[in-house]
């Protein structure tokens, strides 16, 4: 079997791309017999093609990011591998914008004898009210794919609603890792993260992941305004990289109301995981979207089995079904107040009341999750064998 993916790759500081990545590893581990991995890629980090040693995946940058510019090239470059058994595209509107490019592209891929079966993981699916009717009509075309997976039930029923056929939607939860740093010391994890351990006094509460206007640390800062705790009492760390430059006020009303840890960097997997491990709270104060996705910072937050402290929106919504003890809801400042003093001073109780959500965390690891896809791909291929392409002479890889 020869896959190829359309996403986003690391270095790309993107949520799908890291995605995209860990399936790959996931598959890798358990099926080595897969001839080859291929992923068609953004071209923002790199733009030459290249060979990820770690994960055996070839590379292609091939795309611009945010607008799709470039997806054609798909077409070409199938043809110069000999073609794959499935095209599975990780779609988000932030990668190829609101047009259907990426699913013409599939097609004409199919057509041609290149793609044996199609597959797009909605990552983000609009409702009609979410002022993009743009996204609505590309959803409505979902039907030319072999399978379309989402992660939510909220995803699932939406795209039904909207007239995508209920046999090819596959509802695949997003995979979860489970925390590799539970039981290392909290001056190692400090160390390794090259944190100043002196500044961390009290529970610690971590915020972490992309820093844009959702993230919900206006909310925060109010909340710790309520709550006025003395910089004893707690240190909030928030960490990750900025993509909305609002959230500089908030940090700086933080400052004066908290212990405040900032860490300004693009986190990878790796780090988040061993932010996750020193934290005693994980805080989620996400604000509402017009849309329906989940939280890949959730799953990397549920593995670490530690408490979550959350809004009851849609990209968190296992958290309210698993733990709707630990939600509040979102844009309530006095709420979060209330909630984190409440978690802080019952923390023998919450911990085992978590244990819904950490065995749903088992539950999703992500070789379960790759499994999953694994046999979604077996099952597409066995309707009908795909038409082979001779090979041609490959690109070159760095």
């Amino acid at each position: 079997m020869k896959l190829a993916f359309v996403s986003s790759y690391p270095p790309s500081h993107c949520g799908i791309g890291e995605y995209t990545r860990m399936l790959v590893a996931s598959l890798k581990s358990l099926n080595p017999g897969i001839e080859a991995y291929y992923v068609f890629s953004d071209i923002s980090a790199k733009k030459e093609p290249w060979l990820d040693d770690h994960y055996g995946a070839i590379v292609y940058p091939t795309f611009v990011r945010g607008s799709g510019r470039g997806l054609e090239r798909i077409v070409d470059m199938l043809s110069e591998i000999g073609g794959v058994d499935v095209l599975h595209i990780q779609h988000d509107y932030s990668l190829y914008g609101y047009d259907d490019t990426v699913l013409r592209v599939a097609e004409k891929a199919r057509d041609e004898g290149l793609a044996g079966k199609i597959v797009v993981t909605m990552h983000t699916v609009h409702h009609p009210y979410s002022d993009e009717k743009p996204a609505v009509r590309f959803q409505q075309k979902l039907n030319t794919c072999d399978a379309v997976i989402v992660h939510s039930h909220l995803q699932e029923f939406e795209l039904r609603n909207q007239g995508v056929s209920p046999l090819r939607i596959e509802r695949i939860p997003h995979g979860t890792l489970l925390n590799p740093y539970l039981g290392y010391p909290r001056m190692k994890l400090v160390e390794s993260l090259g944190l100043n351990g002196e500044r961390l006094r009290g529970p610690v509460i971590v915020v972490s992941g992309f820093l844009k206007w959702d993230k919900g640390l206006d909310v925060l800062l109010e909340a710790l305004r309520i709550l006025k705790p003395s910089r004893r009492e707690m240190t909030v760390v928030v960490a990750g990289e900025i993509w909305d430059k609002r959230v500089l006020e908030y940090l700086d009303g933080l400052r004066e109301v908290a212990n405040l840890v900032f860490w300004e960097k693009y986190l990878n997997s790796d780090e988040i995981l061993q932010l996750n491990a020193l934290a005693d709270i994980i805080l989620l104060p996400y604000k509402s979207v017009k849309f329906y996705s989940v939280s890949g910072m959730l799953h990397l937050s549920m593995g670490s089995l530690k408490p979550i402290l959350g809004t009851r929106v849609p990209k968190l919504v296992e958290l309210y079904q698993h733990a709707p003890r630990v939600t509040i809801p979102p844009g309530d400042p006095q709420a979060l107040a209330r909630k984190l003093k409440w978690v802080v001073r019952n923390y023998d109780i919450i911990v085992p009341y978590m244990s819904f959500l950490y065995s749903y965390a088992v539950r999703t690891q992500w070789h379960r999750m790759a499994q999953r896809h694994l046999n979604l791909y077996i099952k597409l291929l066995r309707k009908k064998p795909r038409p082979t392409a001779p090979p041609r002479t490959l690109m070159p890889i760095e």
